[in-house]
């Protein structure tokens, strides 16, 4: 394990940087306690980098789990009954991972999955403006978030008599570097690389508060816009801060719906991660999938249990590792244990932290997840691809989560029925002379019963006296339902001066007596 540690260290450090304000910010953006952010990413770091047979990828929060805990939260009435839920969302992966359910991802249209990433990247960007605006002064922080559908509006119209002029300037200032850095700088030199973008505007922010703390002037920020985390004096006061979950109420309904809906969308976005982090790995090493599920199961089944949020692994900081040199597992590891003791050791600098900061961390993550680019794009791809894509977007930001992606979902195996249905077999219009119609039918690959309309339809609207040539030597796969199709057509056919030509691997035939009987089989596989 400490082979590479020259590579693996330094490339932690960057790691750390990179997820501390993300475990705060998404933690922020779920309504959930700050420290249950950081909790998520120690043991992300920690117990699942221990376990995962990946190298280089990291775990914790994860921006897509924030809209399914932001409404668990509020649906269940309590963090300590969401804790339940996030417990047995680990369990279930676990099981799934034991029965090898590594390859559930493959199973999902990326259509699908992208409409996913955009509809969680309107959620989280809209969720931000009220922080960014300062609207949680006097309100609480996670007032608003309680609000969906008219209410979101409603309480975005109240805003201007709420706006706090040192949280937009502060906000303002952060977008600045943040784009700045991630656009300009990042590409000037190497050191803007090292740094990561999030550390330097929350040092800025942590600047600004020390310069107008206590001045009472309109720049100062103050009360609940700035970051609370508890700052311990000694062990005993760090470990108070944990929150453990309350399994009185086991008999919940809702609470296993919940559970179920992080056990899926925390597993689909960890595969997600695995395959996109394997393919950045210069090493080209394979993460095993059930393991990883294993592993993810494992950590969500502690994090529950001490107060944190769900985990999964997550792209940026893996790809954040990557792209530093991180060579082995113990760089997530060593990440865990530095936001471990940065909690411990300096949280009340943490407290400096104003809210704005993090608001703008995570309004770039929403801008990148819902980037109107994608949208064209999709839009390029064709149908086929565009409407499960902006279905599932839709169904997300106006229902929830789960309900988005079975819709989405649903919505993509419909289209593929649909192409299914229309390449079920190919016309061709040879001849029309001495009032012969010669036509030519070629059946597709597959033919299932799926295709019955389709082939039904085109053979009974032949014209007399037409002579079809049916080829089927392409076909590997003929269903028993279409067969039975054809034995009826050459009943009409005989009535209507209609030839049948059979072209098949097996020979050629006119007027076959019986489809059925020619094949010999039920299904028929051309290749025999």
């Amino acid at each position: 394990m400490f082979k590479h540690i020259k590579a693996d260290l330094p490339a932690s450090l960057v790691v750390f940087f990179v997820a501390l304000p993300l475990c705060l910010g998404i933690a922020l953006a779920s309504g959930a306690p700050l420290f249950a952010g950081i909790i998520a990413g120690i043991v992300g770091g920690i117990v699942v980098g221990a376990i995962s047979g990946s190298s280089i990828g990291v775990s914790g929060p994860a921006a897509g789990l924030a809209v399914v805990v932001l409404n668990a939260i509020s649906d269940l009435g309590s963090y300590e009954l969401f804790l339940v839920a996030v417990v047995l969302a680990g369990l279930l992966q676990i099981v799934m991972g034991f029965l090898k359910a590594g390859v559930i991802g493959y199973f999902f249209p990326s259509s699908v999955i992208k409409g996913m990433l955009s509809a969680i990247g309107i959620i989280i960007f809209l969720k931000q403006i009220p922080l960014a605006l300062g609207y949680a002064e006097g309100e609480g922080p996670f007032a608003f978030f309680e609000t969906t559908g008219y209410d979101l509006y409603a309480a975005l119209s109240q805003m201007a008599n709420a706006i706090a002029p040192g949280v937009v300037l502060v906000t303002a200032i952060s977008l600045t570097i943040l784009l700045v850095w991630d656009k300009v700088l990042a590409k000037k030199h190497k050191v803007f690389k090292l740094v990561p973008g999030p550390l330097v505007a929350v040092i800025v922010g942590i600047i600004y508060q020390l310069i107008f703390s206590g001045s009472g002037s309109q720049l100062e920020i103050t009360g609940n816009n700035l970051v609370t985390v508890p700052v311990p004096e000694n062990m005993g006061d760090f470990l108070a801060q944990f929150t453990f979950p309350d399994f009185t109420q086991m008999g919940n309904y809702d609470l296993y719906i919940v559970a179920i809906t992080i056990a899926i969308v925390a597993s689909l976005e960890t595969l997600l991660s695995v395959e996109a982090t394997d393919k950045l790995d210069p090493h080209k090493r394979v993460t095993p999938t059930n393991r990883e599920l294993v592993a993810q199961g494992v950590g969500n089944t502690m994090s529950g249990l001490i107060g944190g949020l769900p985990i999964t692994q997550v792209i940026v900081r893996s790809t954040a590792n990557v792209m530093n040199g991180g060579r082995t597992k113990l760089s997530a590891i060593i990440h865990g244990f530095m936001l471990f003791f940065s909690v411990l050791f300096i949280a009340e600098y943490l407290n400096l932290i104003p809210l704005g900061v993090l608001a703008a961390v995570l309004l770039i993550i929403g801008w990148k997840l819902a980037n109107p680019k994608q949208f064209f794009t999709m839009r390029k791809l064709g149908k086929t691809q565009f409407i499960p894509f902006i279905t599932t977007v839709v169904a997300i930001v106006a229902t929830d989560l789960l309900i988005g992606i079975l819709l989405g979902l649903a919505v993509g195996i419909i289209t593929i029925l649909i192409n299914s249905y229309k390449n079920s077999h190919f016309l061709h219009m040879e001849d029309k002379s001495n009032g012969v119609h010669r036509i030519k039918m070629e059946l597709a690959e597959e033919v299932t019963f799926l295709n019955k309309a389709a082939i039904q339809r085109e053979l009974y609207a032949l014209p007399e006296n037409t002579y079809l040539t049916l080829d089927v030597t392409k076909t590997k796969s003929l269903d028993l339902d279409v067969l039975e199709i054809l034995d009826d057509f050459s009943v009409t056919a005989e009535r209507r001066n209609i030839t049948v030509n059979l072209i098949s691997e097996r020979g050629v035939v006119e007027n076959p007596r019986s489809y059925r009987e020619f094949f010999g089989v039920n299904v028929f596989e051309g290749a025999h």
